[in-house]
């Protein structure tokens, strides 16, 4: 019997410049409670005893990441400047710089850079539901409101049954060659899951919670401020 026991690694995917935010900087660098976005994201990672080494993958022009000190997030944090014009780009673009230092059957998780507010017990109950898991999976949030598709004029076409619909969320959790085989196919995805999902397989759905949100607009700033200051007091 073996005694391989797979690692962890993250990916954080941050070389996009959040243009819905209407800042000339990155949506990753905006300041929340005094550090900046993604700060707050790759902190949960680097202090997870689940996680062994943490990759940001930046673009290659990327002149914002050393203005800042990210010393105290410890040794497990390591930049690398490889991003790609779009999300898939970018991650397959990490997976590839990193395939010296994973095996096979490790598990990367890739999170949001702009998902400052995952707490600690997200990413344990991900890791734990999916540990013996064939395929891997994504945190994700049953759909509540009710649904309407629009015609193209902006007026309603219809009502979308919600019944057995998720908003997924990240991290989401998959072995490093399936993730890469998966992305290497399917370029023009928007999450891991989709290509995943591409080629056949069927990943697991952990549910989470809606604290865990993506900073998209300006507005969510300020619900990731009231998010992490009422959970931490």
């Amino acid at each position: 019997m073996s005694d391989f026991k797979p690692r962890h690694f993250a990916i954080i995917p941050a070389a996009g410049s959040g243009s819905r935010m209407a800042s000339e900087r990155p949506k990753q660098y905006l300041e929340l409670l005094g550090q900046p976005l993604i700060r707050h994201a790759l902190a949960v990672f680097c202090e997870s005893p689940l996680i062994d080494k943490v990759f940001v993958v930046l673009s290659v022009g990327d002149t914002e990441w050393n203005r800042h000190d990210w010393r105290g997030l410890g040794s497990k944090l390591v930049p690398l400047f490889c991003g790609g014009p779009s999300r898939a780009d970018s991650v397959l673009n990490g997976l590839r710089a990193i395939s010296d230092q994973v095996a096979h059957s490790d598990w990367v998780l890739v999170h949001d850079a702009a998902r400052p507010c995952l707490a600690g017990w997200h990413l344990e109950r991900l890791v734990h539901e999916l540990q013996h898991h064939e395929v891997g999976g994504l945190l994700a949030v049953p759909v509540a409101d009710t649904l309407k598709r629009d015609n193209g004029h902006g007026e309603v076409d219809m009502t979308v049954s919600r019944e057995h619909l998720w908003q997924a969320q990240t991290p989401q959790m998959f072995r490093y060659i399936m993730l890469r085989r998966a992305l290497e196919r399917a370029r023009t995805v928007t999450d891991e899951s989709s290509a995943i999902e591409a080629a056949g397989l069927h990943p697991r759905l952990v549910q989470g919670d809606a604290t865990n949100l993506k900073v998209t607009y300006p507005l969510d700033l300020h619900l990731a401020e009231w998010i992490m200051q009422h959970r931490n007091g």
